[in-house]
């Protein structure tokens, strides 16, 4: 293996400040990265950013305003000399509703501004820095819910549908000025993500805890996924190794995009629904 792979470069991560996005920036700054920890969340992006010392600063930033994250990318510039590899990660939920019916569409506007505002911003902002400085790598991250249909958070689905073809788009567009456009997509990831669709309903709680269980059980493969997983997947996008690779998705999901295995013994055994009688 490549011993840091990213030294001398520089990366932005939004939504770095927990979840998928504080896995990535760590694994960036571990490989020899200079990063740019972005996230509403101060606290956290500030205590993310002075644990990896001097490799990274904090950058309050909101990514549904496009000029906030131009203010971004001129500041990274600034402090860091430059920047080679931008990670669109910063995403929310929507309301997860018992029926579509029931889904009055009130976060529309909200989870679209986040999860495809925000990409096409930091795709872009980005983009016109590297066109002028040889080049970059930009990764973009969906879900396997942009990958496969669901009856639940459908908006959501619907936005980051969008981040994959936009991001392949963007990698046709771009690729004369030596800059490439990737996609992530987790799936069955243990993330705050999940509970934020269910904040305030009486079973919350519960909520979570069953869906877990039916995705686990759906999953092809047995073992639970992790931050780290997408930081990897992240890190190769980023680094040498990927140099002729644009346009593509990487599902990180245990297999779940190919398709579910369903079986009703494992499915009991975890609780997520009964045997059915012989």
């Amino acid at each position: 293996m490549n011993v840091n792979e990213l030294d001398g470069r520089v990366a932005i991560v939004t939504g770095a400040a927990g979840g998928l996005g504080r896995g990535i920036a760590a694994r960036f700054a571990a490989e020899g990265a200079r990063v740019v920890i972005a996230d509403q969340n101060i606290p956290h992006g500030k205590e993310l950013a002075e644990s990896l010392g001097q490799a990274a600063v904090f950058r309050a930033v909101d990514v549904a305003d496009p000029e906030d994250v131009r203010g971004l990318v001129e500041f990274t510039v600034a402090s860091f000399g430059g920047l080679h590899v931008m990670v669109n990660n910063a995403g929310v939920s929507g309301t997860m509703h018992r029926s579509f019916l029931d889904d009055d569409l009130a976060d529309f506007a909200a989870v679209m501004g986040v999860n495809v505002l925000g990409v096409l911003a930091g795709t872009t902002h980005a983009a016109r820095h590297m066109a002028t400085a040889g080049g970059g790598s930009i990764i973009n991250v969906s879900s396997i819910g942009g990958l496969t249909a669901g009856r639940s958070v459908i908006t959501y689905r619907a936005s980051k549908a969008a981040v994959i073809h936009a991001s392949r788009s963007a990698a046709i567009a771009l690729a004369e000025y030596d800059i490439r456009v990737n996609c992530i997509a987790p799936g069955n990831i243990t993330t705050p993500l999940l509970a934020s669709s269910v904040a305030g309903q009486a079973d919350a709680d519960a909520t979570v805890a069953l869906t877990r269980r039916k995705m686990a059980a759906m999953r092809p493969l047995r073992r639970e996924g992790t931050a780290a997983d997408v930081a990897e997947a992240a890190l190769y996008l980023a680094s040498d190794r990927s140099a002729y690779v644009t346009g593509i998705v990487v599902p990180v999901d245990g297999g779940s995009a190919a398709g579910s295995t369903v079986n009703f013994d494992r499915l009991a055994r975890l609780g997520a629904v009964q045997v059915p009688p012989a």
